[in-house]
């Protein structure tokens, strides 16, 4: 779906984007991940053609930006970390006129913004204008406005930024809902907790470079992470666990380690055994989820 081949991108005083090369397929949610002036926004706006970049290729859904953006502009929806809405329009209206400056005819734009409201869940406020809507709602809006001519990809820049718990909830809900309707999202952020829930694919950008050179999957259902503690401290638990060909150490203190190891009960049982031989006094065995935080980790420490 998105094949980025070798892009640079230059500011007069900063490379932002240094040999950026991916591939991301199609019906994903890509998460992307890094601190702050890592080169995500201005990644964006590359795959969104409203950049051209130095040198290198983008080609989305087979169209490269350089050569055809206003089509690219067809196939995706673009949500910029700071979104403008017009305060006095009604949803519906601000929804209409985004579909209209798609170039949906009349009829067409009527349809699709009846749909749009309902999937974003703003069936109920149709004739609420912009400025009476919550941050939340607000947001929901903009992604309306950018998913209204049923875009194949979307971008989104920071979407979650200023949303209290329940609302950054419910638009993780709405993402996934977007991907199970065929779209495939690329979300950036610097919070990896607000991306666990539904990213199923990740690009670490630091210093403008892809950490790893390429997307990894951040499902890694043939793993697990295992957090082992024992009664008192004993140096011998990190040296044991670590000393181990199948064990990746994730965290380590006095008295506990986490470790990622085979998704198998053979594997921790093993481990266990082994622990317990040599005299620890394991009073914590307990497997757990392994996050986008310890993966985003794993890959910076190869890197």
């Amino acid at each position: 779906m998105i094949v980025v081949e070798d892009v640079v991108y230059e500011y007069p005083s900063k490379r932002a984007l240094d040999g950026v090369s991916f591939t991301i397929p199609a019906g994903t949610i890509t998460a992307m991940v890094g601190p702050n002036g890592a080169g995500k926004t201005t990644l964006l706006r590359c795959l969104a053609a409203l950049e051209p970049p130095y040198s290198g290729r983008i080609t989305i859904d087979g169209v490269d930006t350089r050569e055809d953006p206003r089509r690219i502009h067809e196939l995706l929806g673009y949500l910029p970390d700071f979104f403008g809405l017009y305060e006095e329009l009604p949803v519906w209206r601000a929804l209409y006129f985004a579909a209209r400056s798609h170039r949906l005819n009349a009829a067409d734009a009527e349809k699709a913004v009846a749909e749009t409201a309902a999937a974003v869940g703003l069936a109920d406020r149709l004739n609420q204008r912009a400025q009476e809507l919550s941050r939340g709602l607000r947001q929901r809006l903009a992604i309306g406005q950018a998913i209204v001519h049923k875009p194949k990809v979307i971008l989104l820049d920071e979407p979650a930024a200023g949303l209290d718990p329940e609302s950054r909830r419910s638009l993780s809900q709405l993402l996934i809902s977007l991907r199970d309707r065929g779209m495939t999202l690329i979300v950036s952020s610097h919070i990896l907790a607000e991306l666990d829930d539904y990213a199923t694919e990740m690009l670490i950008i630091k210093d403008g470079k892809i950490a790893g050179g390429s997307a990894v999957t951040t499902r890694a259902g043939d793993q697990v992470k295992v957090r082992v503690e024992t009664a008192s401290n004993d140096p011998r638990l990190l040296q044991l666990v670590s000393g181990r060909s199948d064990v990746t150490v994730s965290t380590s203190g006095a008295d506990h380690v986490e470790v990622i190891l085979s998704n198998d009960r053979a594997a921790h049982a093993a481990l266990l055994r082994s622990l317990i031989e040599a005299g620890l006094s394991v009073c914590v065995f307990a497997p757990q989820k392994i996050t986008l935080e310890d993966t985003y980790f794993n890959e910076t420490r190869k890197g």
